[in-house]
């Protein structure tokens, strides 16, 4: 919760704060979870990473700070080892959340390198989001021991069997089902069907907004449109691309 497709960073901190205190309210493991608590601001990052871990979760997913561009490996590093520092908490567990695309901040091999050496285990794992696949199976390489986890379900067949830890995406949200079939599935001819669907499916989505998309595809499957809302400056997919998704889904 609280990645790309939550709108993290159009919602404000009291907001991402509040929900997730429901969300571990109506019993949702908080074990589970890794919400994403980074921020453009130091201040903001460490407010909610401390939040996350008091309520209990079991990682945070932090994002790198996102505005300035163009700034030093020193500075980024400086911001990750702050909210570690701060939040001073042993048991922390930390994402790394590469995605340049959208951060314009990318989380490179050597960062991770120096995070790692001065704070260890605590440096957890990383989110790829690039949509690279010679970064997912290079941080794989380099990076054994840590949970390495690509945004898209269309590399995960090949990622697992790297190593990586499965797979955080977006889509997940629509086709979980068959996510988890893929992952339990032994190689195969059913496995690799069942991967072709599985990348199938995310390929539709890519032919729209994600985002948008997905609330689009969610409200259709749960039959109620409140969940096509979406916070500026997202919009709601047109009426035209709506149905022709749903179709491309087997939902119309």
């Amino acid at each position: 919760v609280f990645g790309t497709t939550s709108e993290a960073n159009s919602l404000s901190q009291r907001e991402r704060m509040s929900l997730l205190e429901h969300l571990v309210e109506k019993s949702i493991p908080a074990a589970r979870l890794m919400p994403g608590t980074g921020a453009a601001n130091l201040p903001d990052a460490v407010e909610l990473t401390k939040h996350a871990l008091e309520l209990g979760a079991g990682g945070v997913l932090v994002l790198p700070p996102f505005y300035y561009k163009n700034m030093p490996e020193d500075g980024i590093y400086a911001y990750y080892a702050a909210i570690i520092d701060r939040v001073a908490r042993k048991d922390l567990k930390l994402y790394l959340y590469h995605i340049p695309q959208m951060s314009g901040v990318a989380i490179t091999p050597t960062l991770i390198a120096r995070l790692r050496k001065q704070y260890g285990g605590i440096i957890a794992g990383l989110k790829d989001s690039s949509g690279v696949w010679d970064n997912v199976a290079l941080l794989l390489k380099e990076f054994p021991e840590m949970a390495i986890f690509p945004a898209s379900e269309k590399f995960l067949l090949a990622a697992l069997k790297l190593g990586a830890a499965g797979c955080i995406s977006a889509t997940a949200n629509f086709q979980v089902a068959n996510i988890r079939k893929l992952i339990d599935t032994p190689d195969g001819e059913a496995r690799v069907k069942l991967d072709g669907e599985v990348g199938r499916i995310r390929s539709v989505f890519e032919g729209y907004p994600l985002v948008p998309a997905l609330k689009a595809a969610i409200a259709a499957v749960l039959k109620n449109p409140n969940w096509r809302i979406v916070r500026p400056p997202f919009a709601q997919l047109p009426e035209d691309k709506r149905r022709e998704l749903l179709n491309a889904l087997g939902l119309s």
